[in-house]
Formats: structure tokens, C-alpha cells, sequence
């Protein structure tokens, strides 16, 4: 079970990663080809765009992330390198929907919509994709790392929670 959850968790992350990293290409580079500016190429481009992000990237996001999930309650992973990925994936998460917002931006708002550089998008999910892979390979000991925080962010307070805090 736990082999088949890495399989599904692995393929599912490259497929992600992969359109983490062609889809600021595609934006970038082929949204502002002169061939997009007439009905055609922008119903293509839209097309492209649109079938790209919900039916190949965000599906294998969504099950990158269960099957990691899964994988965490499986094993029984508490380690501190495993919050550092969690923070990274986050980061993947949030470039994930920039993408997404201007991937609608872009469809939705043709000729008056000013797109930003798409590109932006590529470093910070390398960078990402990087410190996940760095963290789940080398496992590094943050032990020292967790020891230089303050006292006060890593024992208990003993307070409870103010009352606007507490749902029920």
C-alpha cells in the first residue's frame, strides 16, 4: 500500500512540477505571439490555457497532495523536515493559483488586461520544487535550527485560546 501511495504521489508530483514550469513558458511566450491577437489564435490560446490548468495541472496537484497526505498518516512521518516541505508545497500551492488566476485574466480579459511577466511564476516554483526535493532526499536535521528559536515558540504557554478564537 504505502509503495503504491509513493508511486501515485511521485507521478502525480512530476506532473505537476512539469506544469508548474511550462505554464509561465506557455503564457509568457505564446500568449504574446502575434498570432494570438486574432479570433482564432486567442480561441486556441484560450483553449490551450484552459484545458492545461483544470484538466491536467490542478488534477495532479490535488493528487499529488492527497497521495503525500496519505503517505504522512501511512508511514507516520513527525519529523521537522517534513514541516519545511509542507512550507515549500505551500509555496507550490500559491504559484499553482497565481498561475491559475492569470491563466482567467488572460482568457477572460483580452485586450484589456495587462498581463505581468508569467515568468515570475518560474523561479519561485524552481525554487519551490528544489527545497522539496532537497528535503524529502538529504532528510536534513533541523534539530539545531528548531533549538534557535525562542523559548516562547516551542513550549506550551499553558493559556487557552481567547474566546473569538473558539468556534463553539
Amino acid at each position: 500500500m504505502i509503495a503504491l501511495l509513493k508511486a501515485v504521489h511521485i507521478a502525480a508530483l512530476s506532473l505537476w512540477c512539469a506544469g508548474l514550469v511550462a505554464m509561465p513558458i506557455v503564457l509568457q511566450v505564446y500568449g504574446r505571439r502575434e498570432e494570438v491577437r486574432t479570433q482564432a489564435g486567442f480561441s486556441e490560446f484560450r483553449l490551450l490555457m484552459h484545458a492545461a490548468y483544470t484538466r491536467i495541472v490542478t488534477p495532479a496537484a490535488i493528487i499529488a497532495i492527497a497521495a503525500g497526505t496519505g503517505l504522512i498518516f501511512a508511514v507516520g512521518l513527525t519529523q521537522p523536515w517534513l514541516v519545511a516541505k509542507l512550507v515549500a508545497v505551500v509555496g507550490m500551492v500559491l504559484a499553482h493559483a497565481w498561475l491559475g488566476h492569470l491563466t482567467v485574466e488572460a482568457s477572460e480579459g483580452r485586450g484589456t488586461y495587462q498581463m505581468p511577466h508569467a515568468l515570475l511564476a518560474l523561479p519561485v516554483s524552481l525554487i519551490c520544487m528544489g527545497a522539496v526535493l532537497y528535503l524529502v532526499l538529504a532528510k536534513p536535521d533541523l534539530r539545531p535550527l528548531i533549538d534557535a528559536l525562542p523559548q516562547a515558540l516551542t513550549t506550551p504557554q499553558d493559556r487557552s485560546l481567547p474566546a473569538a478564537l473558539v468556534p463553539i
